[in-house]
Formats: structure tokens, sequence, C-alpha cells
């Protein structure tokens, strides 16, 4: 499904679902230890924003309890209904032309969003705006142009096919308005939003299971698109799939840039 929104991957599809769960395996033990450092605990009050997937929200509920509360929004909020009960409230929204679902939270969270929402300084400023003071604010984004490649260690035909299958995902990205470099840029927007005390790292994790899992998931998501576009055909895609089955590739993921800070 094209979309036009400036979201490529659809949650309304079958295969978001996996798409988001597998992001998770690769990129939710980093995202979760620098909850743990903020000192997430029972009572707190959460916004994650655009969730993609459920792992997060879920997390999220266990560490706050009873007695906080897990505010989970997405445009389509429809993977996220297995997570819909005490304390996670899952509701409909979209970041980038919305007001904040509600104020005073204690920590906001948002991962692979900004990048894809056409209006980002909005959509940050949304988010600002509902910490509380000495609130804190986690983004992360990937920046595939830092590291374009998907086979950095380019040897041989499958690992330039996976290299080309990689440069055609970038170009969907880039023809929905996505800005590739934006990772790098979130130090700065962070500062001049405001926010004190602006720490970034980068999580870049190359060869892995999780890595090979998240590719299979992506190509299988956005096949048709890339067929549709001359980015591919059918054939090079099952070839494409065939090889990452057999585990002989070296995959990496795009560097994730996660950068966070605390509100005045």
């Amino acid at each position: 499904m094209m979309r036009t929104d400036g979201y490529l991957f659809d949650n309304r599809r079958a295969e978001a679902g996996e798409h988001g769960d597998v992001l998770g395996s690769v990129f939710d033990p980093t995202t979760f230890r620098y909850l743990e450092e903020f000192g997430i605990g029972p009572g707190w009050r959460c916004w994650e924003v655009g969730a993609g997937g459920t792992s997060v929200v879920s997390w999220l509920g266990k560490k706050v309890g009873p007695t906080g509360k897990v505010v989970a929004t997405a445009p389509d909020a429809s993977p996220l209904a297995p997570t819909a009960r005490p304390p996670v409230d899952v509701r409909v929204h979209d970041v980038g032309a919305e007001e904040p679902p509600g104020e005073e939270f204690d920590m906001v969270h948002a991962r692979m969003v900004l990048s894809q929402v056409p209006d980002r300084e909005r959509a940050l400023r949304s988010m600002i705006k509902a910490l509380r003071p000495g609130g804190r604010l986690l983004v992360e984004e990937a920046d595939p142009a830092l590291q374009p490649l998907l086979c950095p260690d380019e040897y041989g035909p499958d690992q330039q096919l996976a290299n080309r299958l990689r440069h055609g995902v970038r170009t969907l990205l880039t023809d929905r308005g996505a800005d590739l470099s934006f990772g790098r840029r979130l130090p700065r927007l962070l500062r001049e939003a405001g926010l004190r005390r602006v720490v970034a790292d980068v999580h870049f994790p190359v060869a892995s299971p999780a890595c090979a899992a998240l590719e299979s998931a992506t190509i299988h998501e956005l096949r048709d698109q890339l067929v549709t576009a001359g980015h591919a055909t059918d054939q090079d895609i099952d070839r494409h799939l065939a090889n990452i089955t057999t585990g002989g590739m070296d995959l990496a993921a795009t560097p994730m840039i996660s950068a966070w800070g605390r509100k005045a």
C-alpha cells in the first residue's frame, strides 16, 4: 500500500506487526538500557509516541505498574491492541498534526518516528510540551546516510544485490519525505528546543541473527513497492531472501542514534 502521509511502513498490513517486533529485537536492549538509566519505575507517567510494535509499550507498562500510566499512540493503533489494558492507554494520534495527548509526562519516547513525520518541528515541540518540568525525552532515529550499506563487506554478487536492495529501500523512504540523515541532528535539535543535559549515543549492530530477521521482515513488507518502483524484480527479491536464510552474509542494521535530555 503506497503511503501519502510521509510514512513508508503501513501498520495496517499484516507484515507490519512482524516488522515492528523484529525491529524491537534489534534495538530494544539499547532503548531499555537508556530508560533504566532514567530511573523509570512505579508511578511514572510515560508517552510512547508512534509505537510500531508492542515490545516497548509492554515493557513500560510493567515498569510503571498499576500506579503509573503509559499512553501509547500511533496514526493506526491497531497493532497496539494487545497491550490496551491498564496501565496502558492506546490512542489513535498523529504527533505531527495533533496536540499531545495530555501533559505532565515523566518520560516521552519516540523511536523511528520524527524522520518520517512531515512536520518534524511540530512533532518535537509537541513531545517537549507534554513533559513535566524535569521530565525526560528520549528520541531515537536511524541514520541510513551515516552507513548506507546492508553488507559493509561487499565481496561478492550476493552482497552487491543486498546493497542494491538497501539502496532501493532508502529511495522509497526519500520519496516519502523521510530525512535519511536526521538522526545525527538530534542532539542539536534537542538543545535548540531548550532541553538540558543533552546526551547522544549510536548503536550499530553487525552480523547478528536479529539483523537478518529485520532485513527479511523489511523486504517482505516492502516487496511490492520495491518491484513497482523498479528497484528490483521478484527474482531478485526471492534470491535475496534465500541468501538471508542461508546465513552466509554479514548483514548490518542501520545505525540508530539515541539522544536524550531533560526539560527545564
